[in-house]
């Protein structure tokens, strides 16, 4: 995969070069290139922003540098790939939008800064990405978390494949409870389930503490879920847990 970012700030960008992402690119998996689309300005005191047209506070990035990037990077690249913008206007990103980018072969990210964008540079945007209704002081941040989640997900980045599988969002449930050595550890035990050797059990156990964790802390997850007949089961057994501890602490 080919990832090419726009940002005024590219010394952001370091902690790419880190852990799962920085493997990844010495594995010649993905190669990221960031360009600071100052360097395409064309006035003498290299500034990408200026007054709004109608008035109003604060400072828009101009589209003519952003434009001039793009178009250099399409020149090198043979082309821009999906082009997405950090905005909060955006689809809200989630872990079905980082398997959906992770089947692309080329994303190019637009940081932007200020008050905001030169409608006119949307022209060039494919896809608009917000992380949530909160406000960051530009889109650096934003796209690392979106690259991160997506890089991930490509084949060969992660030891094990099935890792990317079982992460929480990415079956519709939360990821199931895990634990490591020692077995007992100030006085606190691995469900004895773990310790069988049991692989069916096991796989059965992680199934039911997934959807459990799921009914308890995000709910909202299970509206669109589709339940097995054992699913069903469990659900009503949480039910019917709930109910009695309501109830016992009544």
């Amino acid at each position: 995969m080919k990832i090419d970012i726009l940002s005024l700030f590219p010394e952001m960008f370091g902690p790419l070069t880190e852990s799962i992402v920085g493997k990844a690119v010495e594995k010649d998996i993905l190669d990221i290139e960031v360009t600071n689309f100052r360097d395409f300005t064309t006035n003498k005191q290299n500034h990408v922003d200026d007054y709004p047209y109608g008035g109003g506070a604060g400072m828009l990035l101009q589209a003519q540098p952003i434009y001039d990037a793009l178009d250099n990077i399409e020149e090198k690249n043979g082309n821009l790939g999906r082009v997405i913008l950090l905005d909060p206007a955006g689809r809200k990103f989630d872990q079905s939008v980082a398997e959906e980018l992770s089947k692309e072969d080329h994303l190019t990210f637009i940081c932007g800064h200020y008050e905001g964008y030169d409608e006119r540079i949307r022209a060039k945007v494919t896809d608009e990405i917000s992380l949530g209704d909160f406000v960051l002081t530009g889109g650096e941040l934003g796209a690392m978390v979106v690259i991160d989640a997506t890089v991930r997900l490509l084949p060969d980045v992660l030891g094990n494949n099935e890792s990317a599988s079982g992460d929480s969002f990415s079956m519709g449930l939360l990821e199931y409870p895990q634990y490591t050595r020692p077995s007992n550890f100030r006085g606190m035990e691995v469900p004895e389930v773990l310790l069988s050797g049991n692989h069916q059990k096991i796989a059965e156990w992680r199934k039911k503490e997934s959807l459990r964790r799921t009914y308890q802390r995000r709910p909202d997850l299970l509206e669109n879920y589709e339940f097995s007949d054992k699913e069903k089961e469990w659900l009503r057994e949480f039910e019917r847990d709930k109910d009695v501890e309501i109830h016992g602490k009544g």
